[in-house]
């Protein structure tokens, strides 16, 4: 039987994607330098661009590879095709904003769980995403901390290493994200319970997260963080 919400001590975190708007900043970037070179590019046009160059075996670690992302797509969109353009997409990350219910949500959910981040972005950007969500965490796992990127189970490892140290277990997290690929599938494999935010529930496809080779069924599912919140505010009543 899956655990109740307030059986946990911990809730972990995706956060591009999950909490941090990514796709937006990365279509409103796009289309800023789109604008400037007298064309148009359609949003969802771009992120199915964006998720196969990023699921690339030369990819390297986010958001520095939006350089390089950004020069495999711009051809098929009709951009200027050069590094500074692709630097310009990276250095946006600076400015994606959180979604509208993400720093409301996790401050709520910090007065009853130790809250932790574990980002595929590199620290440096998780600086910034971690202030526009009025730095709730915890403790912070990026890819420059564990060597790694979700889905590797050592990145997982490392979190599970660490509330050990804090005298707890996985069983005491609650996994949350909105990446089916990069989170649920594998946090199921590992014993974790988990919970889907399925940001895009009223859209079509995967939009700029990459597919996962099968869909698993959740143990939690909401469509926003505020459902999330307002469900562990209820069962705490």
């Amino acid at each position: 039987m899956t655990k109740s919400l307030p059986e946990f001590k911990y809730m972990s975190f995706d956060v591009v994607g999950t909490l941090i708007d990514f796709e937006s900043g990365v279509k409103f970037c796009l289309q800023e330098i789109a604008a400037e070179a007298g064309v148009t590019v359609d949003g969802e046009q771009a992120l199915t661009l964006y998720r196969a160059a990023r699921h690339s075996a030369d990819a390297s670690l986010f958001p520095d590879d939006l350089v390089r992302v950004y020069l495999a797509i711009a051809p098929d969109l009709g951009l200027p095709v050069d590094k500074a353009h692709g630097e310009r997409l990276r250095d946006s990350a600076r400015t994606w904003k959180a979604f509208p219910d993400s720093a409301a949500a996790m401050a709520r959910l910090a007065r009853d769980y130790r809250l932790i981040a574990m980002t595929n972005a590199r620290r440096w950007a998780f600086e910034y995403f971690s202030a526009e969500l009025g730095n709730p965490f915890h403790a912070a796992f990026t890819a420059d901390d564990t060597g790694t990127e979700k889905p590797d189970p050592a990145f997982f490892a490392s979190v599970f290493d660490f509330v050990a140290g804090e005298g707890a277990s996985k069983s005491d997290i609650l996994h949350v994200a909105q990446s089916q690929y990069h989170d649920i599938g594998i946090s199921r494999a590992l014993g974790m319970t988990n919970c889907w935010i399925e940001r895009r529930d009223a859209q079509k496809g995967y939009g700029g997260t990459i597919e996962p080779a099968e869909f698993t069924e959740p143990d939690y599912h909401f469509t926003s963080m505020a459902g999330l919140a307002e469900a562990v505010a209820v069962a705490r009543n």
